[in-house]
């Protein structure tokens, strides 16, 4: 619908409230089947439609700050990398066998997968491999160093899951939203409907419940 959703939900909120309220209005919509309990189910379809509306904000929240935590891992995780990269380029640069052990060649990866797989890479092997933590060694980079850098990749990892499942739950979000928003619509369109005939020739009463009137 061309309206907005809190727009939708002002209309729905007005119309049915009235339609409940107005003592003139009501008896004529329960003629035509619109009485209380009926209007219930409407008013039940837009409080719901409200709550699916507050989640779906909220999760897209949780998603923007998983989002915020994944970059702040990355940036915090790839300051340690690109220095031990660095260094261990200088370390090793008549060393074919370690370079390729280490992923120095090239240029790091811009996503973050590829990035994870080359620190992982470097710190898995650095790790596995006493040559080059000796070398490292005399660089100023111990197995300590080590173990705590590849710890800042690990959280980075960590923090980029916790971000897709908070991306998936604000998908699903959306989807409830939408669904419950359909729901409010179906059943506004028809009250709308009833409405303009229950209260036929009386224009006052349908603009109190949000009814424009064709002149």
């Amino acid at each position: 619908m061309a309206q907005s959703i809190q727009d939708r939900l002002l209309a729905a909120q007005i119309a049915i409230e009235n339609a409940l309220n107005d003592e003139e209005i009501a008896p004529l919509l329960t003629a035509y089947g619109y009485d209380v309990t009926k209007l219930n189910v409407g008013n039940a379809l837009r409080q719901a439609a409200m709550q699916e509306v507050q989640r779906q904000v909220e999760e897209y929240g949780d998603q923007f700050t998983a989002t915020d935590m994944v970059n702040q891992a990355w940036q915090q995780a790839n300051a340690e990398y690109m220095k031990h990269v660095k260094i261990a380029r200088v370390a090793f640069k008549n060393e074919r066998g370690a370079f390729q052990k280490l992923a120095l060649d090239g240029q790091r990866k811009r996503t973050l997968s590829g990035w994870l797989g080359q620190a992982r890479q470097f710190y898995s092997n650095a790790l596995s491999d006493t040559h080059v933590q000796n070398v490292l060694l005399g660089f100023g980079i111990d197995v300590a160093a080590l173990t705590a850098a590849q710890a800042l990749v690990d959280a980075a990892e960590q923090a980029s899951a916790a971000q897709e499942s908070e991306k998936g739950d604000a998908q699903q979000a959306t989807l409830e939203r939408n669904k419950a928003m359909q729901a409010l619509d179906a059943w506004m369109s028809d009250f709308i409907a009833i409405a303009r005939i229950a209260l036929a020739g009386k224009p006052q009463l349908l603009e109190k419940l949000g009814v424009q009137v064709k002149n």
